[in-house]
């Protein structure tokens, strides 16, 4: 919180954060859940410390981006509804642009919906869709 003095009336924080841990499970997904969990509430607290000073601070949800890493594994994954880092920065300016983005201030935002309400596309013309079904369908059925 040592930078709050520099963020100005209308300012934006994003982090990026992944479904909560109550859509993952299994035990190797221990210390992600936690920590991502942990993005989300300090984003929910953070956005009640900075509502006086008019700044918005929301946590983002990509779905499965395309990071050097994954393309490095990629026989393991299922790219085909992923999307390019380039995808992730295009929702932040979204938000960024958006003279109404106050009102999201304390919430969890997935690309993928954002690309739908504000019409933007990934770099290749694709616009991935919200991989929020998937991850509800995974906790169903442990």
């Amino acid at each position: 919180m040592l930078a709050v003095p520099l963020l100005r009336p209308g300012s934006l924080v994003v982090t990026i954060s992944f479904f909560p841990g109550s859509y993952l499970n299994g035990a190797d997904q221990v210390a992600y859940s936690v920590a991502k969990a942990a993005d989300d509430r300090m984003i929910a607290v953070m956005a009640e410390q900075l509502r006086p000073r008019q700044v918005t601070a929301v946590a983002l949800y990509p779905g499965l981006v395309r990071t050097e890493g994954v393309l490095r594994a990629a026989e393991f994954f299922d790219l085909s509804n992923s999307e390019s880092p380039e995808f992730v920065g295009r929702a932040v300016a979204a938000l960024a642009g958006d003279p109404e983005v106050a009102r999201r201030t304390g919430r969890c935002l997935v690309a993928a919906e954002l690309a739908e309400e504000y019409g933007f596309t990934d770099v290749d013309g694709a616009r991935p869709t919200t991989a929020r079904a998937h991850f509800a369908e995974q906790a169903r059925e442990s």
